[in-house]
């Protein structure tokens, strides 16, 4: 008898895997992958909102290339982009702020701000060459407690304007800063009329003063020697004032024109004598220095 042999069972399927969850997909919906970019490389225009290489942005002096805002930067760097190489001797740099009121905090501040911006106070000046002109250079750092003026920075401002008038030299002043320091209090306040005098006593000499204001210039610098140039310039878009545009709105309960405090305003109403982008503020300085020295030969 033959037997035949058993139907072997065809071999059993397995069930096809599920199909894989990719790791961008979650739930049907696409995940975008954050893009790691390093610190240090790249900085945002707060304005226009484009991406710019830093370096690209130290190359043109902290300006947007797209849209002309204007960064702020340190004294260092605006020393170093309007003084011929070299040239800058500084004055009092090692004066530094006392806490003669024992006031709260103050003390830590100075230290903590000191550290941040490797400066001694909110203000560094000197004696330098603008293009062929020998000038008194002052310029203010917001990076020092908002460029406050306290009794070093009204000290070192009136002991330049002097030492200006001696050599008979044009003085120019850079300001920022958001006011008078009130970790000081009176002794910050005085500084308004010591530097206005020292001032007085220039203008005596018929010697020229320049004050440039940028971004923010507020308060008792505005009440005081950045207000009293023989020529006020400013840079585009700067916020100019004595009080803020929010304290004068909350007092007055009025509404405010458009663009007010800006420097474009405030040419248009006559407070400054005119808007020179930081590219061309050297420029436009050398021109105004020959313009005085001129009239100093023919007087």
């Amino acid at each position: 008898m033959q037997i035949e042999p058993a139907l072997t069972p065809p071999p059993m399927q397995s069930t096809p895997p599920a199909f894989p969850v990719k790791p961008k997909q979650i739930m049907g919906k696409p995940r975008t992958k954050k893009r790691d970019i390093p610190e240090g490389l790249w900085t945002k225009c707060p304005t226009c909102g484009t991406m710019i290489f830093d370096k690209e942005l130290d190359e043109n002096l902290k300006v947007c290339p797209k849209c002309q805002h204007h960064f702020a930067i340190g004294s260092r760097e605006r020393i170093h982009s309007l003084v011929e190489t070299c040239t800058f001797e500084e004055m009092d740099a090692e004066m530094t702020s006392v806490d003669v009121l024992k006031f709260a905090g103050y003390r830590g501040k100075l230290e903590r701000d000191g550290k941040n911006s490797m400066l001694k106070d909110a203000v560094v000046t000197g004696i330098c060459k603008i293009g062929s002109h020998r000038v008194g250079l002052g310029v203010m750092d917001f990076g020092f407690m908002g460029g406050s003026m306290g009794s070093v920075v009204g000290e070192k401002l009136t002991r330049l304007i002097e030492r200006g008038t001696e050599g008979g030299w044009p003085v120019i002043i850079i300001s920022t800063s958001g006011g008078a320091r009130m970790q000081e209090g009176m002794f910050s306040l005085m500084q308004m009329a010591k530097t206005s005098a020292a001032l007085a006593y220039h203008a005596k000499h018929c010697l020229p003063y320049i004050s440039v204001l940028t971004n923010n210039s507020y308060g008792g610098v505005m009440a005081s020697y950045a207000a009293l140039g023989d020529l006020i310039l400013a840079e585009p878009a700067a916020m100019i004032g004595f009080a803020g545009p929010r304290v004068i709105k909350d007092t007055t309960h009025a509404d405010l024109p458009p663009g007010f405090q800006t420097a474009e305003f405030l040419l248009e109403h006559g407070l400054i004598d005119a808007t020179v982008p930081r590219k061309e503020m050297k420029e436009q300085l050398m021109r105004c220095l020959d313009y005085f020295a001129a009239g100093k030969r023919k007087g």
